[in-house]
């Protein structure tokens, strides 16, 4: 039977969000054409709510918005990682798992859909993939989360 290391696992898990966050940053903050199409969807699709312009700039979940969140996440995971410091690891994946879970509601609960200008879905698994790693490094780190919030309620 295979046995990882946790330190190995969570090395692992904190660079692909960091590859996957990071990657995404160059479309994001060029607003390229998938990354216009995608925030011009969800605009839409606001708009029939009343909320147009959220997801537009200078709306507050525009992508610049949002691939900033992702570069805070990206580095607060490397930092910690790189600096042995837990804590700022928890707060990236925190991050992390806080961002992705809106992209994943996005796609699933909206007309943007699964698949995004004919990807087969891979913007969709990424993310999904971004979520589960986040999880898992924040279930590796359950003991240092549990005891700072009995601190915190103490």
């Amino acid at each position: 039977m295979i046995s990882l290391n946790p330190k190995t696992v969570q090395i692992v898990l904190t660079l692909y969000i960091a590859f996957v966050f990071l990657q995404s940053l160059f479309f994001k903050f060029t607003y390229s054409p998938e990354t216009a199409y995608i925030f011009a969807t969800l605009d839409a699709w606001a708009a029939g709510f009343g909320f147009s312009g959220l997801f537009v700039p200078p709306g507050i979940f525009n992508a610049y918005v949002i691939g900033s969140a992702e570069l805070v996440a990206s580095s607060l995971l490397v930092a910690g990682l790189v600096l042995s410091l837990p804590l700022l690891g928890i707060a990236g994946a925190a991050l992390a798992v806080a961002v992705i879970s809106g992209a994943i509601f996005f796609h699933l609960f909206t007309p943007l859909g699964v698949e995004v200008f004919d990807d087969g879905g891979l913007l969709f698994a990424m993310a999904c993939g971004v979520w589960l790693a986040g999880v898992s490094l924040l279930w590796l780190n359950r003991s240092i989360i549990i005891e700072l919030w009995a601190r915190h309620v103490a």
